[in-house]
């Protein structure tokens, strides 16, 4: 009975120092309220609008812009593609298949400037040992008639007082025209295809190598004026093409204003292709082929304000949205429809009102504040 009085007498203490709570020693008891966030530090306020100190700013490299209102041209972005100019490109194919030599400077590489007429590569003609043993046949045939030419014709100019003039001249011609057929028979078996540059400019690419046996109409070299290109455009809508008021292409944070030279009357992948002219010395950057995007300002008019691109963001919502600057150090997000301008900037056609600051540089930074 003693051992069970204990064992009840201790569960009891137990159980009541379970239920008497516990307290920390003095100085170590912080409290039941939630950490205070730091007020001086960037943060996103109940209302959705960002606090971005004055420090912060100048670190993060945010610039706002004044907005004005104006009548911008409605655009349109086209797909496209940079094409070589005909007029100031070319391409280098030879007319007969042969083996590739190098040229006097031997065989260039990409991106080599060449000049007009320059000599890029020889093509030595291949032919059939039968079509070689015959050309070989025909000419031992004709130096055989040429020797027998030379031999009359040194006879009658002996004779000279008894025979005929008109003899004499007869068998000259002959031996003449042999010599020329045996030239050009001989020409034709040794006879290398001089490639040369079409037009001035930089080799774009080279698909040559010594010794290479080519086909004919095999294209070997591309040569174009990296400074003249064509944009080749394509209008699902045929009504653009009567509607072309401007264009420009973006190149990095460049516009390349773009002459538009005028539409096809054949659709390609159902869709109309319009050409356009660039001359500019960003386009060094760009290759023949790459996809670029065209923005062409048609004649029509629409009533908004001019931003930069960098300045559209996207709200969880996954809507379009700027930040507008409405205090020193407050920046509220405004939700608006834009529509494309000329591949830097956008028309933001809703949402604001002349007269508003939108961040322009470090909106990025300021949409990821939490």
């Amino acid at each position: 009975m003693t051992s069970k009085r204990i064992f009840l007498a201790i569960a009891i203490a137990l159980s009541l120092g379970a239920a008497t709570p516990a307290f920390a020693g003095e100085g170590h008891d912080h409290g039941d309220a939630a950490a205070a966030p730091n007020a001086n530090g960037p943060q996103r306020l109940p209302d959705g609008s960002v606090f971005l100190p004055k420090p912060a700013q100048r670190q993060l490299g945010v610039r706002t812009l004044l907005t004005e209102e104006a009548e911008l041209p409605r655009s349109f972005e086209l797909n496209g593609k940079v094409v070589m100019d005909p007029n100031a490109g070319g391409k280098v194919q030879p007319l007969n298949a042969g083996r590739i030599e190098p040229g006097p400077r031997g065989l260039p590489n990409p991106g080599q400037a060449v000049r007009k007429g320059e000599v890029l590569a020889y093509v030595v003609p291949s032919a059939a040992p039968i079509e070689r043993s015959n050309q070989a046949a025909q000419l031992a045939e004709l130096r055989a008639a040429k020797s027998l030419a030379d031999k009359r014709v040194a006879r009658l100019q002996e004779l000279a007082d008894t025979v005929p003039r008109k003899d004499i001249e007869a068998a000259e011609s002959e031996a003449r025209s042999l010599t020329e057929r045996i030239a050009a028979v001989g020409g034709g078996l040794a006879t290398r295809e001089v490639l040369i540059a079409p037009v001035s400019g930089v080799i774009a690419s080279a698909n040559a190598v010594a010794g290479q046996v080519v086909d004919s109409r095999e294209l070997i070299f591309e040569v174009i004026d990296p400074a003249r290109l064509r944009i080749e455009a394509l209008a699902f809508d045929a009504a653009i093409s009567s509607d072309v008021g401007s264009a420009t292409l973006a190149v990095g944070k460049e516009r390349v204003p773009l002459t538009f030279v005028g539409a096809a009357h054949s659709l390609r992948e159902q869709a109309l292709p319009l050409a356009f002219r660039a001359e500019a010395a960003a386009l060094s950057a760009l290759a023949v082929g790459q996809p670029v995007r065209v923005f062409v300002q048609s004649k029509s008019k629409v009533k908004g304000i001019a931003v930069p691109l960098a300045s559209l963001m996207k709200n969880p919502a996954n809507q379009s949205i700027v930040w507008v600057k409405t205090a020193p150090e407050r920046f509220e997000p405004r939700t608006v429809t834009a529509e494309p301008l000329d591949g830097v900037n956008v028309a933001i056609t809703s949402g604001l009102k002349a007269g508003d600051r939108v961040a322009t540089q470090g909106a990025t930074l300021i949409n990821q504040v939490r």
